[in-house]
Order: C-alpha cells, then structure tokens, then sequence
C-alpha cells in the first residue's frame, strides 16, 4: 500500500467544459442525415435467448427510426455496428443512433419476462417524477422516450461516459486525487439530497451506477521510480457525474424491512434487519468516496458476518442496541450472554483465512492517512459521519454538503 504523497502539485479545475460523448463529429452527422431520409426496416422476428434477452444482429434496427453505431476513433465513422455497452439481470443496454434527433443515445433493452417489464415500469415513473423537478438535468441520468418492443420495454436515455468503476478499473484502480473526489463528492451528495427531497431513496448507489457526463480523460504526471523514469495516470478531465439505474429507487416508508443495496454498500442496518430508510443511501456515499481516493472496495466481502466483522475492524464496535435489535434472520450473527450482546466473530467465522483478512484490516483513519495528503482531516471526519453506525446519528446528505471538506480549496 502506498505511502502519504508529500509532493505538491498546481490544483486542476475538473469542471472545464468538455466535449459530451453524444456530440458526433460534422461528417458522422452528415453521413446520419443521408441515411436518415429513407425508413430503414425492421429486422427479422427471432427468439429471445434462454434467459429473455433481446436478440439483435450487427448494423441493425431496434425500431424503424433507429440503428446502432459506435462512434469510435479508431474505425470509419462511415461503419454502421452494433454496440453493447453492458448487460445485466433485468436488461441489456446498447448503444444506438437516433436517427430523428441525430444523437447517439443508450437504451435499455428490458427482458421478456413480466416482473422485469413491471420494474421497467416503476423505473419509467421514478424518472418521470425526477425530471418534473429538475429542469436543468444536471443530477440524474435524462430520459428521452420509452417504449415497447417485440415484448421488451426499452427505456432511451441520453449517451454518457463510463461509470466511475469503468473509469478505475480501465486505469488500474489507480485512486482519484483527493480535489476530484471532492467535486464527484459535492455532486453525488447533491443528487441523493435532491432525491431525499423528493422523498425518494436510490438504495443501490456505487461506483456503477454514477456516469462521467464526458469520457475525455488527461494523464497526470505520478512519481519517478527508482528507474527515473516518469509514470502517468488517467483522471476525468472534467468531474460532472450523473445518477443513473432507478429501477430500485423507493418511495420512503419507515417500514422497510427487505434487504437493498449491493452487498459492498450496503449499511449495518440492512443487514442485521432493523429496518432503512434515508440514511442507508449516505452510508453508501461514505463507502463510494473512500474507494475513490484509495481504489480499493472498503468492505471486499461477500458474506454478512464477515462484514459485519469488517465493519468493526475498521469503523470500531457496533453499538450493543443495535446488535440486540437484530431480526430473526440475522440472530445467527449475534452471541448474547450475561455481558450483553456481540458479533460472534470470529467464532462464527467461515474460515481461517476470514479470520485473517478481517484482522489485518486498518482503522479508517490509517486508511484515509496513506492515500490523503491535504485535507485528510477534514475527509477522515466526513468519512465518520457517513459511517455512523446508528442511522439515527448518521449526517444527512444536506448537512454532509456543508461540511467544512467541501470548502477545503488546499492543494494536494
């Protein structure tokens, strides 16, 4: 793990006007007009595959008006492909050219199967609502038109960047610089606040599903080796994200109690069953901002003793309430005795080599201490904030905005 970085470096301004993916190039828009005079046909009707997925071929259309494109630098923009930007349990989502507004846009190819159409559905009007109180557009992924397809609800959405996984894993994991994270930070933290406003919760926030609006990226000079020779690094060139992925958002009612959010996001609360609501979406913005400025997962587990164990580790113990109020589902993860109640960890571990990962884990504050040269005290105590284990206690995502982190301007 690498150590503090002590040298100094100018602050970049992320948010420099960018060029949008969806901005084709003059001739690509030439070409597009050409082809657009004529109503292109419908493919020919085939199976879904086994598991309901819509099938396509290349250059094709998934509706008269509209045919896939990559708009690439490296292949003739005159080439007319297919292109699947990402596939999923309930949808495949490609990447299409629209020939009416002249655009590229991604759409979302839901399964043929009723309760993925129901979930599209409820989608559809979590979108709507959000879009009737955000004229700018500038929080959530924008929605175009919907429609349905030879049995699949298919929702358009405007093209953007890759997610901010997408970004770390094409670059290593390499970790975001404490001032970009800062500025996705602020952004994120305003969009779930404009959602909570909205009385709605996202429950499935992580790296995933937040998009770089632009997918330009400039490298950055890291450190000489031993070699003397220089490294560079990929950042976004500009920091604008958006939300996208819906499909999970809930309208708020203290009363749930089902289990939400991706096992690596997902709070304390969930997971020993005592119910979520709003907080459940700041504790993943906590897990989401240290893993950008270190790279790394903060909770890398896939099993819930585990990581409640982690949890421990590095955040310190729960609080005894909460592991006495734990539901008949999560009983299995609590010893109680005449000292009070406690994780059974590690007596319940599922191996040795659990038991092992779980220990060598850091405090939080170490963690923060090798990746953050400015400004980690300030980050370290929004980190603990976001990271409170009583949700009743966890900071708001209107009063993390005015944490003094996001009025650090202190160089890295």
């Amino acid at each position: 793990m690498e150590g503090p970085r002590t040298r100094k470096r100018a602050r970049l301004a992320w948010d420099v006007p960018s060029t949008p993916p969806e901005a084709a190039p003059r001739s690509l828009l030439d070409v597009a007009k050409e082809h657009s005079a004529a109503r292109a046909p419908s493919p020919p009707l085939r199976v879904d595959d086994r598991e309901g997925h819509y099938v396509f071929n290349v250059g094709e259309n998934l509706t008269p008006r509209l045919e896939f494109i990559r708009c690439d630098r490296n292949v003739n923009i005159n080439d007319k492909i297919l292109s699947k930007m990402g596939e999923g349990t309930f949808c495949r989502v490609l990447e299409c050219w629209d020939r009416q507004s002249l655009e590229l846009v991604a759409i979302k190819v839901i399964r043929s199967a009723q309760r993925y159409s129901d979930a599209a559905k409820h989608e559809i009007d979590v979108l709507r609502h959000l879009a009737r109180n955000d004229n700018s557009g500038l929080r959530c992924v924008r929605m175009l038109n919907w429609f349905d397809y030879r049995n699949h609800t298919c929702i358009v959405f405007e093209k953007l960047g890759p997610s901010l996984f997408d970004f770390l894993r094409r670059n290593n994991y390499y970790p975001f610089p404490v001032d970009l994270v800062r500025e996705i930070g602020r952004q994120l933290l305003e969009s779930v606040a404009y959602m909570h406003d909205l009385h709605l919760i996202h429950t499935d926030l992580k790296p995933e599903n937040i998009l770089l609006v632009s997918s330009e990226n400039i490298k950055l000079p890291e450190k000489r080796n031993s070699r003397d020779r220089m490294k560079l690094r990929s950042v976004p060139k500009s920091s604008a994200i958006k939300l996208i992925d819906f499909g999970s958002s809930v309208f708020d009612n203290l009363g749930h109690r089902c289990i939400v959010s991706t096992r690596h996001y997902r709070a304390p609360e969930v997971i020993l069953g005592l119910g979520w609501s709003y907080p459940c979406d700041v504790w993943s913005v906590g897990c989401i901002l240290i893993e950008l400025c270190t790279g790394k997962t903060l909770f890398q587990t896939h099993e819930n003793l585990e990581h409640l164990a982690m949890m421990e580790s590095i955040l310190g113990p729960i609080p005894e309430q909460m592991v006495r109020k734990a539901n008949y589902g999560a009983e299995k993860y609590i010893r109680k005795g005449a000292r009070g109640a406690r994780l059974n960890w590690p007596e319940g571990a599922v191996s040795s080599e659990s038991i092992r990962v779980v220990r060598e884990l850091g405090r939080l504050k170490g963690t923060v201490d090798m990746y953050v040269s400015s400004s980690r005290t300030e980050f370290t105590d929004l980190l603990y904030s976001l990271l409170k284990y009583d949700p009743a206690e966890r900071i708001t995502a209107q009063q993390a905005l005015r944490h003094p982190f996001f009025r650090n301007s202190s160089h890295e």
